[in-house]
């Protein structure tokens, strides 16, 4: 029997199709993920911006988050040396950008002035914050682990700088305004509509 998978377009599928699978060789496939711009800074104050999307929580007291690095990108030697990170998180309207800072190198190329972002300052770490992100997420490295491709570096977050643009009069922030990005397998893609809050599959119905 067909079922519909999107009530919002109709798509219809055959249920026997849902269930076949394909097996593949083991990878990432845990998508969709954040797509970050991290900014970094060296201890001679050179500054630059790399896109991660090996990135997310680690846990919540203390808030600690991670990012994985290949080791022979550019930004690898500045978050070893300094220690120190932040997290920008990225929109709709930064997809450009935060492909740009994903292929590009800072080797040779400024990348704050080449895509004319805005540098903030920072009030606890050393790099700066990208004023375009809604979210800015200051952390220090509190452990480096040496996978393989990627080295770990977990970090405890020490600040958190959110965009007031994106705040209603009750003082709540609404992130969903400002159009927040992810990226699956090779795609990034904006987020459309709530499916849900939390805890509202066990929420008692109001009468």
């Amino acid at each position: 029997m067909p079922i519909c998978l999107d009530f919002s377009r109709g798509i219809m599928v055959n249920e026997d199709f849902i269930y076949k699978k394909q097996e593949w060789k083991p990878g990432n496939m845990l998508y969709p993920v954040p797509a970050v711009m991290v900014t970094v800074a060296d201890k001679k104050g050179r500054d630059n911006i790399i896109t991660v999307a090996w990135t997310g929580t680690v846990c919540t007291n203390p808030p600690m988050v991670y990012i994985s690095v290949r080791p022979e990108r550019f930004s690898y030697h500045m978050i070893v040396e300094s220690g120190e990170f932040v997290i920008n998180l990225t929109t709709r309207n930064l997809a450009y950008a935060t492909d740009y800072c994903g292929v590009k190198s800072g080797r040779a190329i400024d990348k704050f002035a080449s895509l004319k972002l805005t540098k903030q300052k920072a009030s606890i770490v050393t790099p700066p914050l990208i004023g375009e992100s809604p979210v800015n997420l200051e952390c220090k490295v509190t452990q480096c682990i040496e996978l393989g491709s990627h080295h770990m570096f977990l970090a405890e977050v020490v600040a958190v700088h959110a965009s007031e643009a994106y705040m209603d009069h009750k003082g709540k922030f609404h992130l969903e305004q400002a159009e927040p990005m992810v990226y699956s397998h090779g795609v990034y893609c904006g987020l459309k509509g709530i499916l849900g809050t939390f805890g509202y599959s066990v929420k008692k119905k109001k009468r």
